[in-house]
This record gives C-alpha cells, sequence and structure tokens, in this order.
C-alpha cells in the first residue's frame, strides 16, 4: 500500500544528512593524508636517489644535457664590433682559448639574454639560454644594416653536454677527444678543441665541470665516452642543486626581461665598466656611480631547516621580520646532498637581503637563511 507520509522538502536526504556529510569530510581528509604521505615518500625516494648520485660523483664523474639551450653562429668582418655595441662585456678582448660571458639588455637595463661568446677564428659562437636561439637570432638580425654580419640559430644542429665531479677532467677529455693536461689547468670560461668537441671549464657546479660543445652528428659518439668512462647521467634536481651551491643563476628561472643584471649579481662576470656604449649602459653606470651599486632586489642563497619536510615551491612568496609586506620569491629550489638540506635561490628586498638573515616562505612555516650572494 503506498506511504501516505508528506515528505518535507526541507529535510535533509542521506547524501547531505549530518553523518554523511562527516563521512565525506573524514574521506577528504584521509584522501588529503594520503597525498601527503605519497609526496613525502616521493620526495625522500627523491633525496635518496640525489645522494647517491653526488657521492659517485666526487669521486667519478656526472654529466647533463644542455643541448635544448639556444646557440648562435656569429660570422662576418664586422662581428666584433657589432657585439661591441650591443652586449654589456668587452667583446673586444674576445680571443682563441678564452670564452666571455655578456648580458644584452633593454634600453631600460633589463636582460634580453645572457651569452657565453667562443672565438673560433672565422666565426664566433654564442652560447645562450633555453628558449633563445631562433629569437635571439632573429633580434640581432634586425639590428643589422650595412655591416658584414650573419647570425644563424644553430641549435639543432649543435649539441651541448656539460661534465662535473672528481674525475671530470679526465672524463671531458676523453669525452671530447683532448689531452687532460690542457684542461687541467683551464681558467673558467677558458677552452680547448678537441677531435669531437670544444671544452670549456664551467663553473655551473662546485665541482669540477667542463661544457662540451659539439656537432650533433657527434652526440652519440660524445655520450658513448662518457658511458665507457662510468658517467652517471644526473637527475635534474641534483644539476639544479649543484647550480645553487655554485650561485650561478639561470636563463628563466633568475634572468629574465624583469632583471638587471646587477640584481643578480652579474657586476663582475658579466659586466666592463670600462668599455665605450652599449644598449642599457646608461642604467648600469647610473647603478653604479649614483646609486653607489644600490639595487632594490639582490638574489642570494638560501639554506632550510633540516628538518624541513618538502621543497617549498617555486615562486614562493618570502617574509622577513622588519619588512613591509612580501621579502622577496624562491627562483630555484633543490634537496643538496653537500649540506643535506633544501637549498634555493631567491630574490629579497635589498632591506632584506642580508648574510645570517633568516626568511620563512609564506604559508608553510617553512625557515631559511641567507648564506651568500649569486655571482
Amino acid at each position: 500500500m503506498p506511504s501516505s507520509r508528506t515528505t518535507n522538502v526541507d529535510e535533509p536526504d542521506g547524501s547531505t544528512c549530518p553523518a554523511a556529510a562527516g563521512d565525506q569530510a573524514l574521506r577528504r581528509e584521509k584522501d588529503r593524508s594520503r597525498a601527503g604521505v605519497l609526496r613525502w615518500r616521493a620526495e625522500r625516494s627523491n633525496v635518496a636517489s640525489m645522494t647517491d648520485q653526488y657521492r659517485i660523483i666526487t669521486e667519478g664523474a656526472g654529466w647533463f644535457d644542455r643541448s635544448h639551450c639556444g646557440r648562435l653562429k656569429f660570422e662576418g668582418a664586422d662581428v666584433r664590433a657589432f657585439l661591441q655595441g650591443l652586449l654589456t662585456n668587452d667583446v673586444a678582448a674576445l680571443e682563441p682559448g678564452r670564452g666571455l660571458y655578456a648580458g644584452y639588455l633593454t634600453p631600460q637595463g633589463r636582460m634580453l639574454a645572457d651569452l657565453v661568446l667562443i672565438d673560433r677564428g672565422d666565426h664566433v659562437l654564442g652560447l645562450a639560454g633555453e628558449g633563445l636561439g631562433a629569437s635571439l637570432a632573429e633580434r640581432f638580425d634586425q639590428l643589422i644594416f650595412t655591416e658584414d654580419v650573419r647570425v644563424v640559430d644553430v641549435t639543432e644542429q649543435t649539441g651541448e653536454i656539460v661534465v662535473t665531479g672528481g674525475t671530470a677532467v679526465a672524463t671531458a677529455a676523453e669525452a671530447a677527444g683532448v689531452d687532460a693536461v690542457a684542461l687541467d689547468g683551464l681558467p673558467e670560461l677558458g677552452w680547448v678543441a678537441g677531435a669531437a668537441a670544444v671544452v670549456m671549464r664551467d663553473g655551473v657546479s662546485p665541482l669540477p665541470a667542463f661544457r662540451l660543445v659539439f656537432d650533433a652528428p657527434v652526440r652519440d659518439q660524445i655520450r658513448g665516452a662518457l658511458v665507457r668512462r662510468g658517467a652517471i647521467e644526473l637527475d635534474s634536481g641534483l644539476v639544479t642543486a649543484l647550480r645553487i651551491e655554485a650561485g650561478r643563476a639561470e636563463w628563466g628561472r633568475e634572468l629574465g626581461d624583469d632583471v638587471i643584471p646587477l640584481e643578480a649579481g652579474l657586476l663582475e662576470r658579466a659586466i666592463s665598466t670600462s668599455k665605450g656604449c652599449y644598449v642599457g649602459q646608461e642604467i648600469v653606470i647610473r647603478i653604479l656611480h649614483r646609486g653607489g651599486g644600490r639595487v632594490a632586489k639582490r638574489l642570494v642563497t638560501l639554506v632550510f631547516d633540516a628538518d624541513t619536510p618538502e621543497a617549498p615551491p617555486v615562486d614562493a612568496r618570502l617574509e622577513a621580520e622588519g619588512t613591509a609586506g612580501a621579502a622577496g620569491r624562491l627562483t630555484s629550489v633543490a634537496f643538496s646532498p653537500i649540506r643535506n638540506a633544501f637549498v634555493a635561490l631567491a630574490y629579497l628586498q635589498r632591506e632584506a637581503a642580508e648574510i645570517g638573515r633568516r626568511v620563512t616562505v609564506a604559508g608553510t612555516g617553512a625557515s631559511a637563511v641567507v648564506t651568500g650572494f649569486a655571482q
């Protein structure tokens, strides 16, 4: 017999009664807890892997591929004069066997690119950041008028690998086909040309490091030589950790069109204060001479407390006592086997950028200490 019970439209059904709602909340909490445990396990597993890799390369060698980064070929009788008027460093001092690091700026002093130049005699090779090959070649090409200059994007036709570790000298020498003795005494950005690659000492790691630049067809040959020497391919997290420990900025992370090179600590490496005019020079000189070198923000290295459970997110906001509002933001973060802690690069406002200063990641409670400045 049909029920004569009248349903109250305001009466909750079983899906929204307090008990059911409580069950749903409990399930959501369990899901969040489970996700947190999985993240923690993944983080610990990654940390263990990076620690093992670092232990191996302190006595051996590891490598990572930079072939995705842009490479340009500059040709013509006027190349050096052309670049001298555009870049921040003294291109006139460029010579075979010694690379040159420089920035390319907007008229407002912001960075459009950073480049390592290698004088190969009949041309100059420019090593740039990720995604800067074709766009940078096009930008330079638009600035050529009557000069005898040709700029070609050779990113796809070439490759780039970095070798680092305790045996990096011997490993890089064998892979490139050069005498290890010739590499051992090279200064940073010093280079020699081997049978398979140009080999340049690089400062991207606290361990000895060399950058190999080669024609794309010999990529497998070089990788094979690295494997025969026992070199291991490095996890991207360890690559980032080594770069942070070395205090080196990277295009797309710390460097971009919102950055003045002085903020990133590039004065000593990338800027000549005695050369002639270049694009953006007025801003740089004004900061150095009238502002006493003071900039609104500075790129610093951070070490997080050892009990920090997981890596704070890149771009997270930083806070510091005594500063109004945000003190800065994280740009690169990784676990460092060297310190057994998470390390980072971060931009901090001038008043907060002091060695020994403690900062916290907003909304997380993660705390770190400023240990130095990028260079």
